[in-house]
């Protein structure tokens, strides 16, 4: 069974007395595990495609369907939950809290319900979110509040902050578009890792080509339609970590 799975997915938004078209009859599906890049010039639909995917917009027509679960039939608290249990998202515009820390922003979605597995513990939880602190490179950082970060940082802590429930699907909107060459490479490894080691299935919509050369699959939309579907690979097999 495929983990996403899109049907004839339509979305149209208003614009005065007119309609834009994002999205024109997209399908296509994933299996757990795929490193995906969304890719295309601005205004092709990725992002739209990923909100909807993510459950934060819902299509104008066709069907979404995660883990064999059509979007369209769960109800307001079955979508919220799905979100914070399976999703994973890294903003373009960050959405930090601005009157907490690094540290606290990063493991805030541990507050938003029930955690999984060995992260119940207090003591497992702050272990793996000073973890994904340190990887992103912000270790010295981890008391400053948003408005005492650059641009970059901000960013770094939003990816951080997408992994540490292990969700099963990370949504990445443009996550290097604030970093530097060096940064962003050492994001995209990290990622490659947890993708490796976890078979999280990570989509990304981008511009950056250091993230289309390292995804297994890139899917190019051009006008809200899919013009090319490349480089299908077997998703990687889990394996023990942290």
């Amino acid at each position: 069974m495929a983990l996403v799975e899109l049907q004839n997915v339509v979305k149209h938004y208003p614009l005065g007395k007119t309609e834009v078209e994002a999205l024109k009859g997209i399908s296509f599906s994933l299996k757990t595990g795929e490193f995906l890049s969304i890719a295309g010039p601005s205004g092709s639909g990725k992002s739209t495609l990923l909100n909807i995917i993510g459950c934060i917009d819902v299509p104008t027509s066709g069907a979404v369907m995660l883990n064999g679960k059509v979007t369209s039939d769960l109800g307001d608290r079955e979508i919220t939950r799905l979100r914070h249990e399976a999703i994973g998202f890294i903003f373009q515009s960050f959405n930090l809290i601005p009157v907490l820390s690094v540290e606290e922003n990063v493991e805030f979605p541990f507050l938003l319900g029930p955690t999984r597995g060995e992260y119940e513990s207090k003591e497992k939880r702050s272990e793996w979110v000073n973890y994904l602190i340190e990887e992103v490179g912000l270790t010295a950082w981890k008391k400053h509040k948003p408005n005492e970060l650059s641009g970059g940082q901000r960013q770094r802590v939003a990816i951080a902050r997408a992994l540490v429930t292990r969700p099963t699907i990370v949504l990445a909107d443009e996550p290097t578009a604030n970093l530097d060459s060096t940064t962003g490479s050492n994001i995209i490894e990290l990622m490659k890792r947890i993708n490796r080691e976890l078979s999280t299935t990570f989509i990304f919509s981008t511009h950056d080509r250091k993230i289309v050369n390292a995804a297994d699959r890139v899917i190019t939309l051009k006008d809200g339609l899919i013009e090319s579907d490349e480089g299908r690979k077997a998703p990687p097999e889990a394996s023990p970590c942290w």
